[in-house]
């Protein structure tokens, strides 16, 4: 009775990237990510409210450049085997996706504060979240139709293109051999019986437009089959701490 059960076992497999470029198709290949080309026309041609995206490759120590508002910095994670929070997770370090978006009058995807400007003053480096200075940055800029009233559906139609771009690199992730991976770090969700029960509270955004969090999507840090935090009523929810390091939690702010 007083033995530990284990609830969840969560594997998270890391491969490093040292190059980033452009090329014919997604691919990952000796430490190095190439990107399709082509990719963002048909992007486009799939969100209505998108008139351009523009996908550009930060090298390291190349910050000096005039970005739009930053949306989100996302990490390339893909479900191996089983769903948020347990099974096998490969992931890609060395390299962040950082969302940008604004009309083409000009105006910035922001609510309470832009963040455009030049990069190396608007961003972090090194933080929680954010790429380190040796870490490649793959620029994925939206220019969204003019005179649209600032509504939900204008910057998540810049978020669900973007997530829609990282899933092709997802699926080349999803091929690539466990066994080579630069590291792996295994977690387990356990039960502990006469031990203290802790619970951490965290208090999320639910007002609307880019104030919004997703939720259990498809995808760690995803967007594609996930519920708003809205949609459900802002009520309460309870994610194991495996969901939580998995990504079952996206924050659209």
């Amino acid at each position: 009775m007083n033995k530990e059960k284990i609830l969840r076992r969560l594997v998270i497999k890391a491969f490093h990237i040292d190059k980033v470029e452009v090329g014919d198709k997604n691919s990952i290949d000796k430490r190095m990510l190439t990107i399709d080309k082509e990719i963002s026309k048909n992007l486009v041609k799939n969100e209505e409210l998108i008139e351009d995206i523009n996908i550009k490759i930060i090298k390291p120590g190349q910050h000096d450049i005039y970005v739009n508002t930053i949306m989100d910095i996302i990490p390339v994670s893909t479900k191996v085997l089983g769903k948020i929070g347990e099974g096998i997770t490969h992931t890609l370090t060395g390299v962040y996706v950082m969302l940008t978006g604004a009309d083409s009058k000009g105006k910035q995807m922001h609510e309470f504060g832009s963040s455009e400007g030049i990069l190396k003053e608007q961003l972090v480096l090194g933080k929680a979240g954010t790429p380190s200075k040796d870490d490649y940055i793959i620029h994925f800029d939206v220019t969204l139709k003019p005179d649209i009233p600032y509504e939900r559906k204008l910057p998540l139609s810049a978020f669900k293109a973007c997530d829609e771009f990282i899933q092709g690199i997802r699926m080349a992730l999803k091929g690539l051999d466990g066994r080579d991976s630069t590291e792996s770090h295994e977690y387990l969700d356990k039960i502990r019986p006469n031990s203290k029960k802790v619970v951490i509270v965290k208090q999320i955004a639910g007002q609307g437009a880019m104030y919004d969090n997703q939720l259990f999507s498809d995808e760690p840090s995803g967007v594609s089959g996930g519920k708003s935090i809205i949609d459900i009523g802002n009520v309460p929810m309870i994610i194991s701490p495996n969901e939580y390091r998995d990504g079952a939690l996206r924050a659209m702010t």
